[in-house]
């Protein structure tokens, strides 16, 4: 299901969000699931990464220590100017639920699998 990974962002001065983890999808799949937890009213900050073709949503700290999925690797931070925020940090949006993601993530596979999409 994820072509991506996970890494860790720490908090200093000039970060957005709080010492969170990420979790990298494919940009297809990636809307597809913002689409779904929007409109269940949990996503959280969504970064879209360009030059990767690839959305990273954003989870407490640890989240994913136990959440065993194929295909997911470490990888690092961007760089804070390479940022661009699909949903942006803000005080009203809380991070993502990392079941919710799992599960949004889950629905969204089987949404572009049902239509003919790859979700690359």
């Amino acid at each position: 299901m994820f072509s991506g990974g996970t890494h860790h962002m720490g908090t200093d001065q000039h970060s957005a969000v709080p010492s969170c983890d990420l979790v990298k999808v494919p940009e297809r799949q990636g809307l597809e699931t913002v689409d779904i937890l929007r409109l269940r009213g949990g996503c959280g900050p969504v970064l879209h990464e360009d030059a990767d073709s690839t959305l990273s949503f954003v989870v407490p700290m640890g989240a994913l220590d136990a959440w065993h999925l194929p295909g997911v690797s470490g990888a690092q931070a961007p760089p804070e100017d390479d940022r661009n925020w699909l949903l942006p940090p803000s005080p009203e949006r809380a991070l993502t639920d990392p079941a919710q993601l799992r599960a949004a993530l889950g629905e969204a596979a089987r949404t572009l699998a049902a239509s003919g999409s790859d979700g690359a």
